[in-house]
């Protein structure tokens, strides 16, 4: 099948990995098409400099609302727009509101990935080809880890409500796979950061605060444990291995990282250092930031990711920390700018 004839549903396209992939598939000269919840307010900034009319251009980007809790509307998606391949990024996928969350996280991010899997092995009954399906695992399946580094072989020992969901979305799609020979690979993606990623996790919550903190918005920024210790790599890097799993002539399940690992802390280093600052000045711990269960280091081995599919990282730590910093203080000026005009015109802070 040529790239011209090739369509791909992504749920979760709003979110930081769906809008880089958004990118790298149209610019591969697919047909894209997204899954949005409907929502009250707009949430499809990140993929605003993507959207086209689709009578306007060949190869379009088509939103479609939707939610992974209604199996029929996804059953009926996937007749509609008929993929070559989906890719499921929909989750709810905050680890820390998991515990909050336990049973809309289960049903979202566990059960929503079965009703997907029925669709599509529902409609490929009754079609010609195979639909490639890409599931979005986790390292948070690793929690309490009983081996390091961590590879497709290490057992799983989730830590929160989000890492035994992802568990679920994760061996029911290895299910799916074994019983009724779908194409279906899992990613099991360590973390991964970029300018995009939504300001209540910990790395963009601390450039956010540091570049703030540097131009006078803010003065203190409050945090959980620094000693935990994360594989961070660039989103935009991790989401050229969703597609390269798909392009494989056989389904399999490979792990993305760094292969290195970093704690909070360092990372608060790098960023208040780029500003010229010390993290030490301006960081609090707040005990309502530790999870119940704690899942203390996480380290990737990617060997088999780089060996089958030539895929390698392309922004180290520091320079993720840069690209981050520097976004960040670009938006941190236009805050300042806009505080400023408001106060001018007599308007309150708030």
């Amino acid at each position: 099948m040529t790239a011209k004839s090739k369509r791909a549903l992504v749920t979760g396209i709003t979110g930081q990995d769906g809008s880089y992939l958004a990118e790298l598939l149209l610019d591969k000269g697919y047909e894209v098409h997204g899954l949005v919840r409907r929502s009250s307010t707009f949430g499809t900034q990140r993929i605003e400099h993507l959207y086209r009319d689709i009578h306007e251009v060949e190869r379009p980007l088509v939103l479609h609302h939707g939610d992974m809790a209604d199996g029929n509307g996804l059953a009926r998606l996937i007749r509609e727009i008929k993929p070559t391949e989906v890719y499921n990024l929909a989750a709810q996928s905050h680890v820390r509101v998991s515990f909050d969350q336990p049973t809309y996280t289960a049903d979202v991010t566990a059960v929503g990935t079965l009703r997907l899997l029925e669709a599509i092995r529902d409609f490929q009954d009754a079609i010609g080809y195979q639909i490639r399906f890409y599931q979005a695992s986790s390292s948070e399946m690793y929690g309490k880890v009983v081996e390091t580094p961590q590879s497709e072989t290490t057992p799983f020992y989730p830590r929160s409500p989000y890492g035994v969901a992802k568990l679920y979305a994760h061996w029911i799609t290895v299910n799916y796979r074994e019983s009724y020979d779908l194409h279906a690979s899992c990613g099991i993606l360590f973390n991964h950061e970029s300018p995009r990623r939504g300001e209540t996790f910990v790395t963009r919550k601390i450039t956010r605060a540091a570049t703030r903190i540097k131009l006078g918005l803010q003065k203190k920024l409050y945090l959980g444990n620094l000693d935990a210790r994360r594989d961070w790599g660039f989103a935009g890097d991790y989401v050229e291995a969703m597609w390269l799993m798909l392009q494989q002539e056989e389904p399999d399940d490979y792990v993305v990282s760094t292969d290195e690992t970093h704690s909070v802390r360092e990372f608060c280093e790098l960023v208040f250092g780029r500003l010229d600052l010390d993290y030490r000045d301006f960081v609090e711990i707040d005990p309502r930031y530790f999870r119940p269960a704690e899942v203390d280091l996480l380290l990737g081995s990617s060997a088999k990711a780089r060996r089958q599919l030539g895929w390698t990282p392309r922004v180290s730590f520091p320079e993720l920390v840069a690209l981050m910093v520097d976004s960040d203080m670009e938006l941190a000026r236009r805050e300042q700018v806009l505080m400023a005009a408001g106060h001018e015109a007599g308007l309150p802070n708030r």
